[in-house]
């Protein structure tokens, strides 16, 4: 595993910090908003915490965190998947005075949170060395306005996944550019005509914006008092020109992603790869692992990228937060910092053998990788792929304050990908729109 070396960390934490600073005045809502911390508000007694999460392996994590400390017991409730429900259910709690004291939110959704005031500014609670712990990336998607929302649990770079045998088959191998991904592409379906390389999710524009990510993409921006959207512009359009060409000839499937058609075409080998991320090699195996004959025929390898160089967006990623009327802030961060930066609390969400996270505190890697059985994929070590593509992930992009609107108009027009009724290009263009409108309906100002 190679590390990020001083001077590159140095260079991505201060790209973080002039990153959150322009952000501040954008979040006004909260950044500048007079919410009162909690942070100093426990007393040193006992303490129980609720906690909302849905991630793999958490209830294994709330078990080895209750067992080791008799002073803070966590009271967990699991809850659907951010997108299924969570985040709505989420919503409602901090609306009705309800919510629980900390919470797992994705690093899309963490400045939405932010600027409805839902989550507290833990900032005088997290050290320098505790942040020194993450990724840079990770702590700088973290941090909005120079304040500290939340804590990374995992990074989750790119990664493609794909059938040895398969590939083998079809005289191929695991491509490193775009270019070779295409040309793969069409081996495979020459030798099998059933068979495609990859598939697009229409109902996962997630997938989309890691790879406009890794073009060098910048989709949000913030300066002075004003947010800047971007959904369209030259490294975006060449993303999606070359999916509109994948889809157009055929050479991928159009299937709504982690369904039973999804899977259907994988255990039947009609779905040779998936682009995906560190954590979707745990998927992979939770959901094909007892499919006969499938068992060691995985792999993983980098994702491909333009030129041949590593290059990696994003793909989800988990964070704690804690609520904005939590009085229990110090002990909420004291369990979420044990989650992300030990490895008790590491190993425990991977025993379970389905989660292959990848640690936002990278000395955790050597404990992940330790802790995941790896014979799905005929034993090859995922986190000897992982760390490299960690540190190239590109520094600098900036979720909007409101996703859910913006993935939500994204998902109705991909459905019309998937029908051939529209393009990438056209939803790209209505989400556009519809983020542009949202940010003035909530009182945003916009840059021109």
């Amino acid at each position: 595993m190679r590390s990020l070396v001083p001077s590159r960390r140095r260079a991505l934490r201060a790209a973080a910090t002039a990153t959150a600073a322009a952000l501040c005045v954008s979040l006004l809502a909260a950044c500048g908003s007079d919410t009162k911390s909690s942070a100093g508000a426990d007393d040193g007694k006992p303490v129980t915490l609720t906690f909302w999460g849905w991630a793999k392996g958490t209830k294994e994590v709330v078990a080895a965190f209750n067992a080791g400390h008799p002073n803070i017991q966590i009271t967990f409730e699991e809850i659907p998947a951010g997108n299924a429900g969570g985040y709505a259910k989420l919503s409602n709690a901090v609306k009705a005075g309800n919510a629980p004291d900390v919470f797992n939110v994705e690093y899309p959704q963490l400045p939405d949170f932010v600027s409805q005031g839902a989550v507290q500014d833990i900032s005088k609670l997290v050290g320098a060395d505790l942040k020194a712990k993450y990724l840079p990336q990770a702590t700088e998607l973290t941090s909005l306005g120079g304040r500290t929302w939340a804590l990374p649990l995992d990074a989750a770079p790119q990664a493609f996944y794909y059938r040895k045998d398969l590939f083998e088959k079809a005289g191929i191998t695991a491509p490193k550019t775009w270019d070779e991904f295409r040309t793969a592409a069409q081996k495979l379906k020459t030798a099998q005509p059933d068979a495609r390389i990859a598939t697009f999710f229409p109902d996962d524009p997630t997938t989309f914006e890691a790879m406009a990510w890794q073009n060098g993409a910048r989709w949000f921006t913030a300066a002075d008092d004003a947010w800047k959207a971007d959904l369209t512009g030259p490294e975006t359009k060449k993303v999606s020109a070359y999916w509109q060409q994948l889809i157009d000839e055929d050479l991928v499937h159009v299937q709504p992603s982690f369904s039973q058609q999804w899977t259907a075409s994988l255990q039947k080998g009609e779905t040779a790869g998936y682009l995906g991320a560190s954590w979707g090699g745990g998927v992979l195996k939770s959901n094909l692992g007892t499919t006969p004959d499938i068992n060691g025929k995985w792999a993983v390898a980098p994702m491909p990228t333009w030129d041949g160089n590593p290059a990696s967006g994003m793909l989800g990623g988990t964070t704690f937060a804690v609520s904005k009327d939590s009085k229990k802030a110090k002990a909420a961060v004291e369990f979420a910092t044990w989650a992300t930066t030990t490895a008790d609390g590491f190993k425990a969400r991977i025993a379970s053998g389905t989660s292959s996270a990848f640690p936002a505190a990278t000395e955790l890697v050597p404990v992940a990788k330790q802790a995941f059985n790896t014979d799905f994929y005929g034993g090859q070590d995922l986190y000897a792929v992982f760390p490299d593509a960690a540190s190239s992930i590109k520094p600098g992009w900036t979720w909007g304050p409101v996703m859910g609107l913006t993935n939500g108009s994204l998902k109705d027009s991909f459905g019309k990908v998937a029908g051939r009724t529209g393009t990438i290009d056209d939803a790209l263009a209505a989400a556009q729109q519809a983020t542009l409108a949202e940010f003035k309906n909530r009182g945003l100002k916009v840059a021109q």
